[in-house]
């Protein structure tokens, strides 16, 4: 399967469409997220560095064009004047780890026509699975208030490719390793992982299991406690560790129960064997929420190991995300149908210390000394700049989050901060809106979607 066919098929019907129609004017598409999802003050950008590697090497090629003419049924030669077909086209976005609101957008695509409506599927589910999977993650690491925090999805992620990623955007946003291996290898991730119950069961009782691990591993370990009696199991494992003196590193791991109220008897039994630089490692079901509940109630737990509600985004899986055309042919256009209005033009966002973002025209000078979040990462079909690492990301992450208020950060209940219009952006979309009534009349109140296109309004006349 190709990357090149790994989309919608109605991207394929409209470029077929465009090209015999001779619309290979550059077309500027935004990607942006409609609302925030319940729960949310803020998302953190991600998914950037898999879309320019897939525009980089997006070439269609004769395998492709059977594939596309195989599931529209029709002749491969009707089908070939998309062979050859490449991305050159220039990619605005938003670097990864930035903290990004509803609205903005993430990334900005300027092509023509044909090569940036094809490649609107994979971007977006690129954008949007990390951008969720990143957003949550980041949660974690805010309500384990400096705690460690090890990402455990990768068994029950949608795949291993998304475990992958869940693995990458755990590290971006600060996680202190991960139970994946082929992450930890391909991605510079410290690689960190226990035992199964399976494990335990294997061996006549705990101690001989907890021993025959020790003799197979000479450093630090860590032993799985809850698969019969937690506390007993403790107490086993704390007469074994003690006895090995393997010295600081070692912990015991709960997976499952109250949590709270193990993690509080365990230590007063590590303790009490004179065991307290043993860690107690938390699992088992836990996301921000859990650890939240847990920090706040001050369980002493000194790791916190989250996978299946975290890799899959559990309670906000999926981002209001759209992929729309803000101008063709040098003209701004937008869509008016309900609830789903677009503004026109290409644009920029200002970051303001203090202050809501402002989304703006591109070109628009600065409002109160701003920072511009979207930078030229990539210019005809090649990038601009060198392969981001999760290592720059992740510092974006934290001055970003150190920006942020208080409530944007809360896990229950937060206050987003919405972005501000610049008042050029707002006078060109109520000119672009006022010019498409009056070209199509009451029928423009109900246009249907991406349709309503206007290019007799040129967008230098409203920069200024």
């Amino acid at each position: 399967m190709s990357d090149v066919t790994t989309t919608d098929l109605y991207e394929v019907t409209m470029a077929m469409s465009y090209l015999r129609e001779d619309m290979r004017a550059p077309a500027t598409f935004s990607l942006f997220v409609r609302d925030l999802p319940s729960g949310r003050g803020f998302l953190i950008a991600a998914g950037l560095e898999s879309a320019l590697d897939f525009l980089a090497r997006y070439r269609v090629e004769q395998d492709d064009i059977e594939e596309f003419a195989d599931a529209l049924h029709r002749p491969v030669r009707d089908l070939e004047p998309l062979l050859g077909l490449s991305f050159e086209g220039e990619v605005r976005a938003v670097p990864e780890g930035r903290v990004v609101f509803a609205g903005e957008p993430l990334l900005e695509v300027t092509a023509p026509l044909p090569q940036a409506q094809l490649v609107e599927t994979y971007l977006l589910n690129q954008l949007c699975h990390q951008t969720v999977v990143a957003s949550k993650a980041a949660r974690c690491v805010l309500a384990a208030a400096g705690r460690p925090v090890v990402d455990f999805s990768l068994r029950r992620a949608h795949g291993p490719w998304a475990g992958l990623q869940a693995a990458r955007l755990g590290a971006l946003v600060g996680f202190a390793g991960t139970s994946n291996v082929a992450a930890a290898a391909a991605l510079g991730i410290p690689a960190s992982g226990t035992m199964a119950h399976s494990y335990i069961e294997a061996f006549p009782g705990e101690e001989e299991a907890f021993r025959a691990f020790a003799h197979a591993h000479p450093g630090p370990v860590t032993f799985l406690v809850d698969t019969y009696d937690t506390e007993e199991g403790v107490r086993i494992a704390a007469r074994v560790l003690a006895e090995l003196r393997r010295g600081p590193g070692c912990a015991i791991r709960l997976d499952s129960g109250d949590l709270d109220a193990l993690a509080r008897r365990s230590r007063a039994i590590l303790d009490a064997a004179g065991l307290a630089d043993v860690r107690i490692v938390a699992s088992g079901g836990l996301d921000e929420y859990g650890v939240d509940r847990l920090v706040r109630a001050g369980a002493p737990i000194d790791v916190y190991a989250v996978g299946t509600k975290v890799g899959v985004a559990a309670d906000a899986p999926y981002l209001d995300a759209a992929y729309k055309l803000v101008e063709y042919d040098g003209g701004p256009v937008m869509k008016l149908s309900s609830a789903k209005v677009t503004a026109p033009g290409r644009k920029q966002v200002f970051r303001r210390t203090g202050r809501p973002d402002v989304i703006a025209l591109a070109g628009e000078e600065p409002p109160d000394s701003g920072q511009p979040l979207l930078r030229t990462v990539m210019r005809g079909g090649r990038r601009t700049w060198s392969p981001d690492h999760w290592h720059d990301a992740r510092k974006r992450f934290r001055e970003d989050l150190a920006a942020l208020p208080g409530p944007a950060l809360r896990i229950k209940d937060p206050e987003t901060v919405p972005p501000v219009w610049s008042e050029a952006l707002a006078r060109l979309t109520a000119s672009v809106r006022a010019d498409i009534e009056a070209r199509l009349g009451p029928q423009a109140h109900v246009a249907p979607p991406d349709t309503a296109i206007s290019r007799s309004v040129p967008l230098s006349a409203h920069t200024h």
